[in-house]
């Protein structure tokens, strides 16, 4: 089978498309022939070795993916070849098939591509549990989401609008903000102006934002800090700006602020209960059509480094997706 395979922690330049051979199936998990890959940025840290913590090399990246089952092993009885799936890994999925325990995939709703199926997991599952669970964000409560044009942003817009919240889009580009727009964000901001924090003033009239979705991290960061409500909660999600903020400690006081961390990775062992509750509830609402993810970058997995360096540049709006197989 082909498969992107990292031998050494490098740029993405570096990683190349190899032959490999097909995995075997193993007792209590499916083969999944792989059709869509969402690639997030994530992805590309651990790629690059940059990520907490490291996979062991030499790795198939890729950890959301769609497809149709291709082999059970011994002691699978819920699911059977030929059946559609959506699943999320530690990694492996950048492959054309990928051997996974049956807890890993779910079947994929009917209506629901394989390009959705794969985009949908990780994004919506840390919106769902930051705002949600980690925020709980109230009905008629202002939310601003930083990044709102990427994957997970685009994720929260849907979620917070959901949740009966005012969602107001930060975003660097006029492109990007009128995608956020189209999604169901209530306002835009543009955060790369000097006076941004003056416009979500006047938006919010002088009360400022109840909830900030943070997945950039960087000097905006403390800046949206400054700008919540009393009372406010700052969610921490990643840092695809490329620094951690140091937040001093007496913003907070005077705030009566909270910071918050989200760490979907730690949920499994920290809080399988909220994590069982969060996905019934999240696959409930896709395969309704209540929630669609937003795709507009699309890559052949021959392509794989172009989907990487999207994502790199910031340039991609809504998930980013490969394209395995038919």
């Amino acid at each position: 089978m082909k498969a992107v395979v990292v031998d050494d922690y490098a740029a993405i330049d570096q990683i190349e498309l190899k032959e490999i051979a097909r995995p075997a199936v193993t007792p209590g998990a499916v083969r999944v022939r792989v059709r869509a890959v969402g690639i997030g940025f994530v992805d590309g840290l651990k790629v690059q070795g940059r990520y907490q913590t490291k996979d062991p090399l030499p790795f198939i990246p890729g950890t959301e993916f769609a497809g149709v089952i291709d082999a059970v092993g011994d002691g699978v009885a819920n699911l059977a070849p030929g059946q559609m799936v959506m699943g999320m890994a530690r990694s492996g999925a950048l492959a054309e098939y990928i051997v996974v325990p049956i807890e890993a995939v779910a079947p994929l709703p009917d209506g629901v591509s394989a390009e959705e199926g794969a985009s949908f997991r990780a994004n919506y599952l840390t919106a769902y549990y930051a705002l949600a669970e980690r925020a709980a964000l109230k009905d008629g409560e202002i939310l601003l989401v930083l990044g709102a044009a990427g994957g997970v942003g685009t994720a929260a817009i849907q979620i917070g609008k959901l949740l009966g919240a005012r969602v107001i889009a930060a975003a660097s580009s006029a492109e990007k903000r009128d995608f956020a727009l189209g999604l169901g964000a209530d306002a835009v901001i543009d955060y790369t102006r000097p006076d941004w924090r003056d416009t979500l003033k006047a938006l919010t009239e002088d009360h400022g934002a109840d909830v900030v979705f943070d997945p950039v991290g960087g000097p905006v960061a403390v800046e949206a800090f400054r700008s919540i409500a009393w009372n406010g909660r700052h969610i921490v999600v990643g840092f695809a700006a490329g620094s951690i903020p140091a937040l001093p400690f007496n913003l907070p006081l005077l705030k009566g602020g909270s910071l918050l961390g989200v760490d979907l990775a730690q949920l499994p062992r920290r809080e399988p209960a909220v994590l069982a509750r969060c996905t019934a509830e999240l696959s409930r609402l896709l395969a309704s059509g209540a929630l669609k993810p937003a795709i507009v970058s699309s890559f052949a997995l021959e392509d794989f480094r172009a989907a990487f360096n999207a994502l790199a540049g910031r340039d991609a709006l809504g998930k980013v997706v490969v394209r395995i197989g038919p």
